[in-house]
């Protein structure tokens, strides 16, 4: 099945996104992603649709879909809000400037007093407006989600219509609302613009990581005396296996292996961490991280979608597209809002008409009514509580990606705010997985190379930390030949030679004389005989103890939970000061013993090992090290790009930030509609309501924004 990614521009609202939504899921899309923030749509493309019908559908719909891979289109005349905006300006300056206390004395003034030369300043607005406006609120309304650009529209309409209608029965001065129409679209235009540049503003974190994708790189060609030729090109071009120089401040190009040189590498942008690492021949080059000093030359592993940074950037932008359960009530209030104010609208227009009184005792009259109405469809705001948790949301994972932090979905962010437990494995996990051999015996007379050779042949099967451990040390050219050979899970590497001969390399468990010496690492046999062992020497990760303590101080239990001995794990457990010890597990023991926690109190499960995929994906969240094995990241939600453990705390620590942040702008954008249509519909805004409450309603979501940018500065830990 096709995945499709789309770029859509004229995405302004939540509302805009449920449309979009809608459409698809009516042509049989199963769980689109739509982020209006990003401006972005992703699904999997059934067999039976085209692509280039929903592309059409989309279009349909009032939005312009373009190719992700397409380069920025042309900029056009009034392409973008502030361009509508300023244009719009230059004629609503006019009809309103002239209603302003001692204008009059100006000479030439009193023109724009003439209800024709006001018509004439209002109609470019009125075109501009409702070729913006308009066209969105007709199709959304086709489409059976009106969005706000339906409440604006209305106002408009309703505000030219009426002058209009004075001046063609010669009574412009007395139906004179042009100015409103002008202002209206002018500031929400305005609003617009000042929406979008707050909300680019939390997506900085994630354009950081965009644009350290798009580097030069000096790549390395031979010319036909062997002789190395630099060409300087764009680092889209390169392919794997090219070979690239990299020198003192320059930034690595792609996904690379050092061939020769050594470097200090500032990984921040990908890791978080901003303490150079040092890197040596064969060893690898995260794309977009900088040479800070010294000079390599490397060959490309990996390019384009499957570089670190490329994953990095596809599961941010995913997450963004999810929707976590506190934005659902949002959105299902968001889809019957316009309705819901229009109809107050219509309310406010009759109650006012028939029963309000100005302050002499007169009925108010039906302009006065008519702009009450209107101004309460500008000031109420649906974007508000539909940006309420997507502003949130990217900053939060635009901010733990920047420090090393990927969530594969957003509904995370804000399961950590229950998070009461967390358990960590053992190996790799709580200790640095860098093992050496420490000791190793021969029992049955076998020769000490015959053994490496042997224990090698097995081990070099497996992605355990100890037997990589194991088969990097002996590495050897004379490596058996297997006819069966398969890792058991929880157990070890079992193995059949072409004589028949079965061979185990694992834990204790395996030995069916359970008589030998207990607490070795690695027992190796021949058809069930022990015929030898292996012990490896571990250590505990640094910041390790640091890390359980802030998790204690934050009431969060802690949990060993692991497959080694009892004996290693206390002594691990108990240097850390882990509250709970539990060793001697199986996966499917893991399992189990995941599925009780949880039942008692949300859990985080922290890991790296292939035996702990299942518990990753059992836990409420799981939480992989970006050295773990392949099975174990995709089984977690979330992933530390800085391979330790130095980020758990800030991870679970920005989860109940965000969601902090979701409730704060949610409150606000309930409360602020709460608050202002009754103020709008009473008339308390005065003569110029709906001039105040399109500026009003264009502020509160700039409101929204930069709450939720506040996020990037609050304390995590």
């Amino acid at each position: 099945m096709e995945h499709v990614q789309l770029k859509v521009d004229g995405m302004s609202c939540t509302n805009c996104a449920l449309s979009i939504h809608k459409y698809l899921e009516n042509q049989g899309v199963a769980e689109p992603k739509v982020s209006f923030m990003e401006g972005e749509v992703q699904f999997d493309l059934p067999k039976e649709v085209k692509k280039e019908n929903l592309i059409k559908g989309i279009t349909n719909l009032g939005y312009k879909v373009r190719g992700q891979e397409e380069a920025a289109p042309k900029k056009k005349f009034l392409d973008n809000n502030k361009d509508r905006a300023l244009f719009c300006l230059i004629f609503a300056i006019p009809l309103v400037g002239h209603m302003l206390p001692g204008i009059n004395q100006i000479p030439g003034v009193h023109i724009f007093m003439n209800p024709l030369v006001q018509l004439a300043l209002t109609i470019p607005v009125f075109i501009v407006g409702m070729g913006y406006f308009g066209k969105s609120a007709w199709n959304s309304m086709l489409n059976g989600i009106p969005n706000m650009n339906v409440l604006v529209s209305i106002g408009a309409i309703a505000s030219f219509g009426y002058s209009l209608y004075g001046t063609i029965i010669g009574k412009g001065m007395e139906f004179a609302y042009y100015e409103t129409t002008a202002t209206i679209l002018t500031l929400v235009f305005f609003g617009n613009y000042l929406e979008d540049a707050s909300i680019e503003s939390t997506q900085r974190a994630l354009k950081d990581l965009v644009k350290a994708q798009k580097v030069m790189a000096n790549m390395i060609v031979f010319d036909e005396n062997h002789k190395e030729v630099l060409f300087n090109v764009e680092s889209d071009t390169l392919k794997v296996g090219d070979l690239v120089l990299i020198n003192s401040g320059e930034t690595i190009p792609m996904d690379c292996k050092v061939l020769w040189g050594e470097a200090n590498v500032n990984e921040s942008i990908v890791t978080g961490e901003s303490v150079p690492v040092f890197r040596k021949m064969n060893d690898v080059l995260l794309g977009g991280s900088t040479i800070e000093n010294g000079t390599v030359k490397a060959y490309v592993t990996a390019v384009g979608n499957d570089t670190v940074l490329a994953n990095i950037l596809k599961m941010v932008k995913a997450a963004q597209g999810e929707k976590p359960p506190v934005q659902i009530l949002a959105d299902k209030i968001s889809a019957i809002f316009v309705p819901l104010v229009v109809s107050i609208a219509l309310a406010t227009l009759l109650g006012n008409y028939f029963f309000a009184h100005n302050a002499a005792g007169n009925p108010i009259g039906f302009g006065e009514s008519m702009l009450r109405a209107i101004a309460v469809l500008v000031i109420s705001c649906p974007c508000a509580m539909g940006l309420a948790t997507p502003a949130a949301i990217a900053v939060g994972l635009g901010r733990g990606a920047r420090n090393g932090i990927v969530f594969k979905n957003a509904k995370s962010l804000e399961t950590f705010k229950d998070i009461k437990q967390v358990v960590f494995d053992k190996t790799g996990t709580l200790t640095t997985g860098h093992f050496e051999i420490a000791n190793s015996k021969v029992l049955n007379g076998m020769s000490e190379e015959d053994f490496k050779t042997l224990v090698y042949s097995l081990e070099r099967y497996s992605n355990h930390p100890i037997a990589k451990c194991i088969s990097g040390t002996w590495k050897t050219n004379e490596a058996s030949n297997w006819t069966k050979i398969e890792e058991i899970k929880g157990l070890g590497i079992q193995a059949i030679d072409k004589e028949g001969n079965q061979y185990w390399a694992g834990s204790f468990k395996t030995l069916v004389n359970q008589n030998a010496e207990d607490g070795h690492n690695v027992y190796i046999q021949k058809n069930n005989e022990l015929i030898g062992w292996v012990d490896v020497a571990d250590q505990i990760r640094p910041e390790a103890k640091e890390v359980i303590e802030t998790l204690h101080k934050q009431g969060i239990h802690t949990i060993l939970l692991s497959g080694d001995r009892r004996e290693k794990c206390e002594v691990v457990g108990k240097a850390l000061g882990i509250q709970e010890i539990i060793s001697e597990q199986s996966p499917s023991d893991k399992l189990d013993k995941l599925d009780a926690l949880t039942a008692i109190a949300p859990t985080a499960m922290v890991g790296d090992g292939i035996n702990d995929a299942p518990a990753l994906a059992k836990a409420t969240i799981g939480i992989s090290l970006s050295n773990a094995s392949h099975i174990a990241i995709q089984s977690a939600q979330v992933i530390l790009m800085n391979q330790g453990l130095k980020n758990l705390p800030m991870s679970l620590g920005l989860g109940r930030r965000t969601y902090e942040t979701i409730k704060e702008n949610l409150a606000w954008a309930f409360s602020y509609n709460i608050i202002a249509i009754p103020v709008a519909a009473l008339g308390l805004l005065g003569t110029w309501g709906p001039t105040y409450g399109a500026l009003i309603m264009g502020l509160s979501d700039v409101v929204l924004a930069l709450n939720s940018l506040r996020l990037f500065k609050k304390k995590l830990v």
